[in-house]
């Protein structure tokens, strides 16, 4: 019954407070059609600027994936569950990822990195909303600003590969990134309902990601930003983590 009485509470909370996580939550998914967007630039011109800039994208959205796991869900995470619990949470979401990119190496679909984007975006727009009903709404700005600067490579990695090998059309691609973007408002809204009086399973949400996004960073991004006799794409990974860890800094101000 309390917790029914708190979560009646959140529902009459101000709107102000519900349409923050509302507008964060879908900015942080519209990065995806936007990344979409700027991935049917057909060329760049000359060809190596191209690699370079195909794999800078790759490495910054690694970059930001990083901070946003070494800032925000693990030390979130780890603060409400023992050391025991926590890295089951952490290796149960690596093991998952790893689960679904069998299946779909099985499956042989091209939509791996799709489902690899929609996969840590879920968990992190719950934690989000959960983090504003907890108070801790630095937090929750923080994770935002970061889902979207992991979202808008992930999103256009994901356009390149879905137009490659698919026969969907660029603007069925852009809506479905569009329609993934509502999901986030979703879950959001979700976490701050429902969540916020489980602080240790959103804190095992936190990790779960976590060890989801750390183990598709190793396995998918970090392999595509390797480009041979080219070192702009590595900075790329650094000023992704340096904009988080910046970000960080401003949120503890």
């Amino acid at each position: 019954m309390p917790a029914l009485t708190d979560c009646g509470l959140r529902m009459r909370a101000p709107m102000s407070e519900l349409m923050m996580i509302v507008a964060f939550t879908l900015l942080a998914g519209m990065a995806m059609p936007l990344g979409a967007l700027i991935a049917c630039v057909e060329r760049i011109h000359p060809a190596w600027l191209e690699n370079e800039f195909r794999h800078s994208v790759i490495a910054f959205g690694g970059g930001a994936l990083l901070s946003a796991v070494a800032l925000v869900l693990v030390p979130d995470g780890i603060g409400s569950l023992d050391p025991v619990m926590a890295a089951l949470c952490f290796c149960g979401g690596g093991l998952a990822f790893m689960t679904l990119d069998i299946v779909l190496f099985k499956l042989r679909t091209p939509a791996s990195q799709l489902s690899a984007m929609l996969s840590d975006f879920i968990p992190e727009s719950l934690a989000l909303g959960a983090a504003f009903a907890m108070g801790a709404s630095g937090s929750g700005v923080l994770l935002a600003v970061l889902m979207a600067l992991q979202n808008l490579p992930e999103g256009f990695n994901a356009f390149r590969e879905l137009n490659a090998s698919s026969g969907y059309s660029r603007f069925k691609i852009i809506a479905l990134f569009a329609l993934m973007a509502l999901c986030g408002p979703a879950a959001g809204l979700s976490g701050y309902l429902w969540l916020a009086e489980s602080p240790s399973l959103v804190a095992g949400i936190m990790l779960f990601a976590s060890g989801g996004i750390l183990y598709s960073v190793f396995q998918d991004i970090a392999p595509q930003a390797v480009l041979d006799r080219h070192w702009a794409p590595p900075m790329g990974a650094v000023l992704g983590f340096i904009l988080g860890m910046v970000g960080h800094m401003v949120t503890l101000t």
